[in-house]
């Protein structure tokens, strides 16, 4: 018996039912869209029972660094200390969970799908080219190549809006809300500039059709960072999900900066002091809230490519006839009033794993490689504080 299982039978015979989901106000989804009309891998509308050992989370929070292996961001030496001391003592420390991918635009993409990546990924989409479907495989493999998926391709947006919840991605130094190339032409956010570091291939949202195919939709939940600061002044503002992306500069991956600062993950450092306090002292997340701070991957393939969590997801490529690394360990951070601080798990997880507890958190059914049984969700390891007795 899996220990996952073993922790729902233990809690299931103590625990009453969990309270009933935050009654947020539904958003409204593209009215002429019949994709929309599905949040589940059988193209049919579902919900997912809540397993008894996730916690009353009804606000999560997810950050990216860019391109950190877990000793250089989480270690003695980081350059990060607010992030690797400050902000680690409250909360947990993942300490085996692994990026899926090299190079970073598919790790993004796993999160909030859960579909491998294809060639056109693995070079980070540097053309925003739309994916031609060869086949689809199980678990909801959409194969080909390309980088916007079909709109019928199912995304955790998808979902939080099927179920009437909300959800935003904010991204740092986006010029105008729902930025995105031409599809079809060059990405001309490859690279930063002294006057612009936003980068398309950090914004996992852009790269399905069921979104950008609605430019209102998209608009109004794809938005420039600024918009987080009068969002989080109220529970009823702050999204169910909260995306944050920030840019080349400060998420680590540029060093120096194109405009002259230091970059890494000293001026990751900087950001982090400056916005992650801003979420911690929120009214929703210190209502019910979790906060999650990783990387995309590791270095890259030279420095680390390892993977984990099952046979059919220890790649980077896990569609036929594709080979490639896997994404390193890079780590991961959970802060909560539901989880203690200074606290460990050493439970292999991925970006799918991470995907699989969003929607576990919100009711879901799982999508993607989040399905694979190799990929385990969060459990009490996580969520170890003692909210199992209120």
């Amino acid at each position: 018996m899996s220990g996952r299982l073993v922790a729902a039978l233990v809690l299931a015979a103590g625990l009453t039912t969990l309270p009933a989901a935050q009654a947020d106000v539904p958003e409204t989804p593209p009215a002429s869209s019949a994709a929309w009309s599905v949040s589940s891998s059988t193209g049919t509308p579902g919900r997912a029972a809540r397993p008894p050992y996730v916690p009353p989370v009804r606000h999560v929070f997810v950050i990216n660094i860019e391109n950190k292996g877990y000793d250089e961001a989480w270690g003695a030496g980081s350059d990060a200390p607010y992030l690797a001391r400050t902000l680690r003592a409250q909360g947990v420390l993942l300490n085996s969970y692994y990026g899926t991918a090299h190079n970073s635009q598919p790790n993004y993409i796993a999160q909030v799908s859960g579909q491998g990546p294809n060639p056109a990924m693995q070079a980070d989409c540097q053309v925003f080219s739309t994916f031609v479907r060869t086949s689809t495989v199980e678990p909801d493999q959409a194969v080909g190549t390309g980088c916007v998926f079909p709109a019928d391709v199912p995304t955790l947006p998808r979902q939080l809006t099927d179920a009437g919840r909300t959800w935003k991605g904010y991204m740092d130094d986006m010029q105008k809300p729902c930025q995105h190339p031409e599809v079809d032409t060059l990405d001309p956010t490859q690279h930063a500039t002294a006057e612009d570091n936003y980068a398309a291939r950090h914004n996992p949202f852009v790269y399905f059709s069921s979104i950008i195919d609605h430019p209102r939709y998209c608009r109004s939940h794809v938005v420039p960072l600024g918009g987080l600061v009068k969002d989080l002044r109220r529970v009823r503002s702050t999204p169910n999900l909260t995306y944050i992306t920030p840019d080349l500069c400060h998420d680590g991956h540029d060093a120096p900066c194109a405009d002259g600062r230091p970059g890494g993950l000293t001026t990751v450092n900087a950001w982090m002091k400056r916005w992650v306090p801003r979420i911690l002292q929120s009214p929703a997340f210190r209502k019910d809230g979790l906060l999650v701070v990783t990387a995309d991957e590791s270095d890259g393939p030279q420095a680390d490519a390892t993977a984990c969590c099952g046979p059919e997801t220890s790649v980077n490529s896990p569609l036929p006839g594709i080979a490639g690394p896997g994404g390193g360990k890079i780590g991961a951070l959970l802060v909560s009033r539901f989880i203690r601080p200074r606290t460990w798990s050493t439970t292999p997880y991925n970006h799918y794993s991470l995907l699989g507890s969003i929607e576990e958190v919100f009711g879901l059914p799982k999508l993607g490689y989040a399905r694979d049984p190799g990929v385990d969700t969060f459990g009490l390891d996580v969520y170890n504080g003692h909210w199992q007795a209120k």
